[in-house]
């Protein structure tokens, strides 16, 4: 193994769950692009809030709910510090939510009720455009569609090109988003080709616009270095299970200026200022705006363990590590009958492959390949606008994680090697 400037054989044996058989193999876990497996510091942290400080959090007065909160604030902080965003002293900038779904359902039905208050930074309507791309994940492209339906905005997309990244050359972002555009939400990475896509210029164009940009980061956050700031994005999501954290609980990013100005969109206990029963209620500042109801603070907590767990061994570290397991995984397209969704090369992109086997039905590949103990994904993998892209409808996926090896890559390419044979004898 080489050297990827930390003991790669210490941080893979944080993880308790791939010291196992299955049917019979050893566990070869190749669908992190799904939900990554979580080190033994994170499982320790839900299970140790829960013995020890387990109560409410900004609401009690109790020592417990001190000690809770603390630890809520504290991982919101740790979080905050992984993806180049303030935290505290009143410039919160990260909100907690269930996940990048919830995050992108809350903003899309936000920019909604701002349409209907009026509020003119997030209106759409009739004569207005929301720009997603051909390479979103359904929950990129379903509450935007949505929105635009509701709304009577007209839905535009950025095309892709042969390799499957997003076109971001002038006259495809020219001829696409334009003077009437209010929104753009596309994906930093795709979860089926992997292609890293060129923000900057997408930003670029945005502001050109007055555009608002929504990043969907599900896939960037777990596997290169990010700075949210430095991207100029005004909101962003992603999830904590992709992170090595627990599943459950999100996260969305905004600048504190936006989020302030963003209506709110759940409403109950916590977010609340004053309460009258005669005129509207006075509510919190971001985030707590955002977060009614009870949290789920030991998954929060968990995740800013993830954080740090992450931050400790180092994002570039994590970034080489799977930069030097690509080049393997795209041996696949050696294998007769495979295909490859996505490039071809290890440049730009990072180490999810999806691929085609000739006349072998994907969940059939599965099941072969589930036999030999080796864990990918199979299906539309909820993309199917980019599947049809390359003209098929579901696919295979591989994708990695800090803890996989070239072993485990050899061992996939052999039982994709034997795939064809096995159905076509």
């Amino acid at each position: 193994m080489a050297d990827f400037g930390y003991d790669f054989e210490a941080v893979r044996a944080q993880f308790p769950l791939l010291n196992q058989e299955i049917h019979g193999h050893r566990l070869a876990y190749l669908d992190s692009g799904a939900t990554a497996q979580k080190p033994e510091s994170v499982i320790d942290a839900e299970s140790e809030f829960y013995r020890t400080i387990n109560a409410g959090v900004h609401r009690g007065a109790h020592e417990l709910a001190a000690r809770s909160t603390e630890a809520f604030e504290s991982a919101r902080y740790s979080v905050a510090r992984l993806v180049g965003a303030d935290a505290g002293d009143g410039k919160d900038e990260i909100v907690v939510t269930g996940g990048a779904t919830a995050s992108l359902n809350m903003l899309a039905n936000a920019f909604d009720h701002a349409s209907l208050d009026g509020i003119e930074l997030f209106a759409v309507g009739e004569g207005d455009e929301i720009v997603v791309s051909r390479a979103e994940h359904h929950s990129v492209l379903l509450p935007f569609q949505e929105l635009a339906r509701r709304t009577g905005a007209r839905l535009k997309w950025l095309d892709l090109d042969s390799e499957g990244r997003i076109k971001t050359d002038r006259e495809s972002l020219e001829n696409t988003i334009t003077e009437h555009t209010r929104i753009i939400a596309f994906t930093h990475i795709s979860n089926v080709t992997g292609a890293i896509t060129n923000v900057a210029s997408i930003v670029k164009r945005a502001r050109e616009v007055g555009a608002v940009v929504v990043l969907d980061a599900c896939q960037s956050v777990p596997h290169i270095k990010i700075d949210f700031h430095n991207l100029d994005v005004d909101f962003a999501v992603w999830s904590a299970h992709k992170m090595y954290g627990p599943t459950g609980v999100g996260f969305l990013y905004g600048k504190r200026e936006l989020l302030e100005k963003l209506p709110a969109m759940n409403f109950g206990g916590s977010m609340v200022e004053l309460a009258w029963m005669e005129k509207p209620a006075q509510y919190m500042a971001p985030p707590a705006k955002f977060e009614a109801g009870t949290q789920p603070v030991a998954q929060v907590v968990a995740a800013g363990i993830a954080a740090e767990w992450m931050m400790n061994i180092g994002l570039e570290n994590i970034e080489a590590h799977e930069k030097a397991l690509v080049p393997e995984l795209l041996k696949l397209q050696d294998i007769e009958g495979v295909t490859i969704l996505g490039p071809l090369n290890s440049e730009n992109r990072i180490g999810t492959v999806a691929f085609e086997i000739r006349d072998v039905h994907p969940h059939d590949v599965g099941q072969f390949i589930d036999s030999r103990g080796i864990a990918i994904r199979v299906g539309h993998h909820c993309a199917q606008p980019v599947h049809r892209h390359f003209g098929y409808y579901a696919s295979n996926r591989a994708s990695l994680g800090v803890y996989n090896t070239v072993e485990e890559i050899k061992r996939l390419r052999s039982a994709v090697a034997d795939v064809y044979g096995f159905f076509h004898r």
